[in-house]
């Protein structure tokens, strides 16, 4: 059943609340860990960083710091899994999984272990960091991965739901969450479900597929692109792996157009996966819209998202020049 509670939202136009979605990981770990013992926390020296500071304090025999050893903490990750507990690795995403893939292809997910790995401090919104930094190819090294779910929660609120969801889910599973602080504009009464997008705004003339930061930015632009006439629709494809099939195909066929954006390159991510479902059942008109396979410099988070045409006025131009495709 696709979701599409659309007044479960925020008003865009009124400015919600701004927090970075790594928060939403740290809360509820030490929320869950309140019932559940089985709980285990492993960081590579960011545990304050990564927001998972407050569990390391309140609980710090379920605790391990292995340092700056990314491929160590998949692979003590893996024996506390093995040991039949729930083990959360986190670190910033360009190290894990950037720097530790084979232990979390080999370790984790050839065994199938109750590891979930959240990766902080993805895509362009870390800015000064630079492009050593910068994780903009993590959500195609985690989606080929056999067994392994890969979610990218919009906004605070999401990610709550989000690790929720990752703790009650037995297996591996990857979070994806960023630095800069973003609007929460969804709210309890949202749905969330492991592989079922949520479409927070219907349209007729093109459909934007967006996850992460860019699913707020994608809500205000399809309000100005509204203006000029263009009525978008905007969804949430919070879950990268397994993706939402079933809502790609159907808005395909209403709208006759699909933009995807996401903070990501555009090879191999969010945009190459709805290109995959289009391509098998319902070849649609497309534009994939992110980073266009180069690194990126230092800056400040949101100039860098205006550079590179991810904030709400670049999104609403792609959209436009988009829309061309149709005739």
């Amino acid at each position: 059943m696709i979701n599409k509670d659309m007044h479960l939202i925020e008003k865009i136009s009124e400015a919600p609340e701004k927090k970075a979605t790594r928060d939403g990981i740290g809360k509820v770990l030490v929320e869950e860990s309140e019932k559940n013992e089985n709980i285990w926390v492993v960081s590579a020296d960011v545990a304050d960083s990564t927001k998972v500071g407050a569990f390391m304090r309140k609980y710090p025999k379920r605790f391990v710091q292995v340092g700056v050893a990314e491929q160590n903490m998949a692979g003590v990750a893996a024996g506390i899994a093995s040991a039949g507990k729930i083990a959360v690795m986190s670190a910033y995403s360009v190290f894990s999984p950037g720097r530790n893939w084979d232990q979390i292809r080999v370790s984790v997910c050839y065994n199938n272990l109750n590891v979930k790995m959240h990766g902080s401090h993805s895509g362009l919104n870390v800015g000064p960091d630079g492009a050593s930094h910068q994780a903009l190819e993590d959500i195609a090294l985690t989606r080929v991965l056999p067994n392994l779910i890969v979610i990218s929660p919009a906004d605070v609120v999401e990610a709550e739901k989000v690790m929720k969801a990752a703790i009650a889910h037995k297996g591996p599973v990857y979070i994806r969450t960023s630095r800069e602080k973003t609007p929460a504009f969804t709210t309890e009464k949202t749905p969330f479900e492991i592989g079922k997008a949520n479409v927070y705004r219907d349209g007729k003339d093109v459909t934007i597929i967006a996850h992460g930061l860019q699913v707020y930015q994608s809500m205000v632009a399809a309000e100005e692109l509204a203006k000029d006439g263009i009525d978008a629709a905007v969804i949430d494809m919070h879950t990268i792996k397994p993706v939402d099939r079933e809502t790609i195909v159907e808005y395909a066929k209403k709208t006759g157009l699909v933009v995807t954006v996401e903070e990501h390159q555009v090879n191999g991510g969010m945009g190459s996966a709805v290109a995959e479902v289009l391509a098998q059942e319902c070849p649609t008109p497309m534009k994939i819209h992110g980073i266009y396979d180069r690194f990126c410099e230092s800056g400040k988070g949101w100039e860098l998202l205006k550079k590179y045409k991810l904030d709400a006025a670049g999104i609403k131009e792609i959209v436009k020049e988009a829309m061309k495709m149709k005739g």
